[in-house]
């Protein structure tokens, strides 16, 4: 391994002092907002602070509180303490100097509860100099601390509108905005991309007017705009929080106190009714309506958006539910049931008829969750924009094949790091692994360039007559028309709020 290499940079806050490695430079740990700590709990993210002399950016800020993910250990480990002082990025750039790279600002997943840019999944060091591109990781605010909306639950008397996670993302892209030229890189050509809560995040973000002209294409990775509580629904989650705390100040209860009762509520989410009790609430400012309604009315109009799956998402949840292996015709149908109402039951088992109880309620809970909110996605910006479909069907060798084409899955083959060490029981390897991570590199990284993710038309644009998909799998990637398209069809007559995460 190259020995590190000081590198340094000045901006508007000071001056920073990064490491260079693997051809590299990292400038990590930069504050894009004050500390929301103390009177600013909860409330909507502040300039930052400039600094003396110079500050250290060699080693990864704090990450928001969250509880242990067995997730984040299987994508290399989230390194950094964990702090409400957590809103920091991290920059990953082949030089500083004046080449205007197109930039590519990663928002990562974890059900709006866990992760961090600093997963070592999302490492740079190949998609940077494979593309010459700048890369941006970030944090945000999650949970109890970054989607409560306690305005409501306190009739006006605590901050929170329960948006303040996605104002942090839009925080932390203004700071893009007027900062990233220093490090080689081009404010007029920024991408965003996530996935899972990531991708849910660019949903809204296509969504949010504060975020308009902040980014200018955009990457959502099993997650789209099917997002967005009413308020009277996630006051419900507030009222359960204030409750727990009891006579305790909420403003200045201990986070570890605060924390201690979301994993009691993520523990049992029947208690409020909603199966993710943390994501972004409808609170008319940042998030004007459901994201996806806003795209529809071209919210995001001209903006390339470029959308996908894995083929199997669902595995990863039930893989080791041992008593829903045993399900039967009635199980399942009571289950779907109670997903989709009994008015819709029948249309929607009528799509998914291949396969035990169990193998279609993974099917199932794929679309239900991630297909249709992407298909949707897709529909409501075609005519805006350009768009573009992928899925992913490498399958995990990972317990013996049981994980399939699992969530989560293709991030080793978007940011190369299938190759670092460990990494090969989950991501799997050899010439085929390489040569699929290649092509979806090179793919992501011609999208953020262009707006197209292939230069000689190799890849069509998405419309609903043809829903031309781009299918990554053990060989050549290739295009399939209308994918699923039963079971897309299942859903027409489900209503819109019982779709999505």
């Amino acid at each position: 391994m190259d020995q590190p290499i000081s590198a340094t940079a000045e901006i508007a806050q000071g001056k920073l002092q990064g490491i260079a490695r693997d051809g590299v430079l990292r400038f990590n740990g930069i504050p894009f907002a004050k500390p929301p700590v103390g009177h600013l709990r909860w409330r909507s993210p502040q300039a930052p602070e400039p600094w003396a002399g110079v500050r250290d950016a060699s080693r990864f800020g704090n990450i928001a509180p969250q509880l242990e993910s067995t997730s984040g250990a299987v994508l290399g480990g989230t390194p950094g303490m964990r702090s409400e002082d957590c809103l920091y990025l991290n920059i990953q750039t082949p030089a500083c100097d004046v080449a205007r790279r197109a930039v590519m600002v990663w928002i990562h997943g974890g059900g709006f509860v866990t992760g961090a840019g600093s997963v070592g999944t999302y490492n740079g060091k190949y998609i940077v100099p494979r593309g010459d591109i700048v890369l941006v990781t970030i944090n945000y605010r999650m949970g109890a601390f970054g989607f409560l909306n306690l305005k409501d639950a306190s009739d006006g008397k605590l901050p929170g509108s329960g948006a303040e996670g996605l104002a942090d993302q839009i925080a932390a892209l203004k700071w893009v905005r007027d900062n990233i030229s220093v490090f080689g890189g081009d404010p007029g050509n920024v991408t965003i991309f996530g996935e899972s809560a990531g991708g849910m995040s660019v949903g809204a973000l296509l969504a949010a007017p504060a975020a308009r002209g902040l980014f200018h294409k955009a990457i959502a990775q099993s997650g789209a705009s099917d997002i967005g509580y009413e308020r009277e629904t996630s006051a419900k989650v507030a009222h359960y929080v204030l409750e727990k705390l009891g006579s305790a100040d909420a403003i200045d209860a201990p986070w570890e106190s605060v924390l201690a009762i979301q994993k009691e509520l993520i523990a049992a989410p029947r208690e409020v009714g909603l199966g993710m009790p943390f994501a972004p609430t409808i609170d008319g400012t940042i998030l004007p309506k459901r994201a996806i309604d806003c795209v529809a009315n071209g919210s995001a109009k001209g903006i390339p958006v470029m959308t996908g799956t894995t083929r199997d998402e669902w595995k990863l949840f039930t893989v080791a539910a041992a008593n829903l292996r045993q399900m039967d015709e009635a199980r399942l149908r009571k289950m779907t049931a109670n997903l989709v109402g009994e008015a819709h039951v029948e249309d929607v088992l009528a799509g998914y008829d291949e396969g035990s109880p169990f193998d279609r309620w993974n099917d199932l809970m794929t679309d239900h969750t991630f297909f249709v909110p992407a298909t949707r996605l897709l529909d409501a910006q075609a005519a805006h924009g350009p768009v573009y479909a992928y899925r992913f069907d490498w399958e995990s060798p990972a317990m013996d094949g049981a994980l399939g084409s699992c969530h989560a899955l293709e991030l080793g083959f978007t940011f190369g790091t299938f190759r670092v060490k460990g990494a090969a029981p989950f991501f799997g390897s050899g010439e085929a692994a390489e040569a699929l991570s290649n092509s979806m590199m090179d793919a992501w990284i011609a999208f953020a360039k262009t707006g197209e993710p292939s230069h000689d038309g190799a890849w069509p644009r998405y419309d609903a007559s043809d829903r031309a998909t781009m299918i990554f799998s053990d060989g050549d990637p290739y295009v399939m028309s209308e994918p699923n398209e039963a079971r897309r069809r299942a859903w027409a007559n489900v209503p819109v709020e019982k779709i999505g995460a």
